[in-house]
């Protein structure tokens, strides 16, 4: 089961946990309220898995690839790692499947604060549209990710600030109504 929790102010290795101390955990339902939505699914049978056939039906997912972030895989990986890192947003939903390793997806909360979400295999994750959010590794240094999309993919991320992109506000507007 997935697990989450706020991050410490540590500058510290960004593939370390950054728990705090004390940890204060984040509930799927705290999750959801941001608008991410989590699932559990059998990677070993992603060829086949009826779950994940239903899901790409019914969300419209069209499209996909097999990424693999390893030093040994990704071209330019270094400076991937540090492009993934940075704060950004997408006008589109971001969707990944951890096939097999693990990793970490940071997003902020309605405060604006670091919420780190663990993902290993199994694990596939849903951020909305106008999230700030970024990646990393964990300490493994190893993930295997399906990439899934809704018509072509589009691949551009915006650092923060990103203000003033319909994406955004929408999103503000979504988490404005979830407080109420």
């Amino acid at each position: 089961m997935v697990e989450a929790w706020y991050m410490d102010e540590s500058q510290e290795d960004q593939r370390a946990p950054h728990r705090q101390r004390p940890n204060r955990a984040v509930s799927l339902e705290q999750l959801r309220r941001l608008g991410v939505v989590y699932r559990r699914l059998d990677a070993d049978n992603y060829e086949t898995d009826p779950c994940l056939k239903e899901i790409r039906r019914a969300e419209n997912y069209s499209w996909m690839d097999i990424v693999t972030i390893h030093k040994e895989k990704l071209p330019n990986y270094e400076e991937k790692i540090k492009i993934f890192y940075e704060e950004h947003l997408h006008l589109d939903d971001e969707i990944r499947y951890i096939l097999e390793g693990s990793g970490y997806f940071d997003v902020r909360d309605k405060d604006d604060k670091w919420i780190r979400i663990s993902m290993e295999k199994g694990d596939m994750i849903t951020l909305p549209a106008g999230i700030y959010h970024r990646f990393t590794l964990d300490e493994n240094n190893y993930v295997k990710a399906m990439r899934l999309f809704v018509g072509e993919p589009v691949w551009t991320a915006y650092n923060r600030p990103a203000d003033d992109f319909p994406a955004r506000k929408q999103y503000m507007k979504f988490l404005a109504e979830e407080a109420h």
